[in-house]
């Protein structure tokens, strides 16, 4: 039996307001895990180089073959902790549900950037942006980091932070538990291992980043929202959020991440996109926002935004909990 109450939920998010992810639980932590059950399963799976129909065929295999893999676990988990006692099955979901938030990590890892970047310390403000972004840090200036470290945190917030407790409320409401909101993580997780376009992974990482794109959808838009009320309690503007995410938010590669970056953009008044490096070539992003220039304030005020659209949904997936 699995045990999940609005309350779980509650705790799961104050563990992660209080203390985040410690480090000393890295190696045990349920995305570390899934996220070397893909790279085993890719080295297996992949064959760079051979026949892309073949490897399209293989990243549908690892697709299933994690998702499988991750309901089996995480059922009997929470299956023997449900045996054991009442209490210890609603630890185990709360546990689960602990680690598919991530607003605490957001705002750590960000904000250390910033403080790096203000110092003056660019090379080590670099190799921390590096692992929170995916386009290439090594040359970035300045005013390049900030945009990247605000750009980070507003598409994040729609898949780090809104995403995860939504369908953790959804999953609460079915009876599953946080299972689907441990399932959404490992959609996200296989997008951000194997969903790049590049020569490697454009046919082996298609279908998780198709997936990724759908499971995405509503939760990007609904941060849209969230922003613009956010934006309204923190001193931004909740019209400019909207009138430039509708306006705006579809100019990025992105089905969804274009959305949630337009949001912030407009709710603060700053101009996201320019050029940005992967893998060694210049892709032009499109410039979306206003005009002010990002800064190291700006960062913080998105920060703040990001915890009041987590406390938001927060307490639209406990409400949506406690609709069962």
């Amino acid at each position: 039996m699995i045990f999940f109450s609005p309350l779980d939920l509650i705790f799961a998010w104050l563990l992660d307001f209080a203390i985040g992810d410690p480090a000393y639980m890295a190696r045990i932590h349920p995305i570390v895990l899934i996220g070397r059950l893909i790279s085993w399963l890719e080295s297996h799976l992949l064959e760079e180089g051979g026949e892309r129909s073949l490897n399209r065929q293989n990243g549908v295999f690892l697709f299933f073959i994690v998702m499988a893999a991750v309901l089996a676990g995480a059922f009997l988990f929470l299956w023997v902790a449900g045996l054991i006692s009442a209490f210890t099955g609603h630890l185990a979901s709360i546990a689960l549900a602990w680690s598919c938030i991530a607003t605490r990590d957001l705002d750590r890892q960000v904000r250390g950037v910033v403080e790096l970047a203000e110092r003056g310390e660019v090379i080590p403000a670099r190799e921390a942006i590096s692992l929170i972004v995916g386009r290439d840090t090594e040359d970035m200036e300045a005013d390049e980091i900030y945009r990247a470290a605000f750009e980070t945190t507003a598409e994040n917030s729609s898949d780090g932070i809104v995403a995860p407790i939504i369908y953790l409320g959804i999953g609460g409401f079915l009876g599953l538990g946080p299972l689907l909101g441990l399932l959404y993580k490992a959609v996200n997780t296989l997008d951000s291992m194997v969903g790049y376009k590049n020569e490697k992974y454009l046919d082996f990482g298609a279908y998780s980043a198709r997936a990724d794109d759908l499971f995405n959808w509503v939760p990007a838009r609904l941060t849209v929202f969230l922003v613009a009320v956010a934006a309204t309690i923190s001193g931004g503007s909740f019209e400019r959020a909207l009138k430039i995410a509708k306006r705006d938010g579809k100019k990025h590669a992105s089905p969804n991440s274009g959305f949630p970056e337009a949001a912030y953009a407009g709710a603060l008044g700053v101009k996201l996109g320019g050029v940005n490096r992967y893998g060694g070539v210049d892709r032009v992003s499109p410039e979306i926002g206003g005009t002010r220039k990002v800064t190291p304030e700006a960062v913080r005020e998105a920060l703040k935004i990001s915890w009041i659209v987590s406390l938001g949904c927060l307490i639209l997936g406990a409400a949506v909990v406690a609709l069962a």
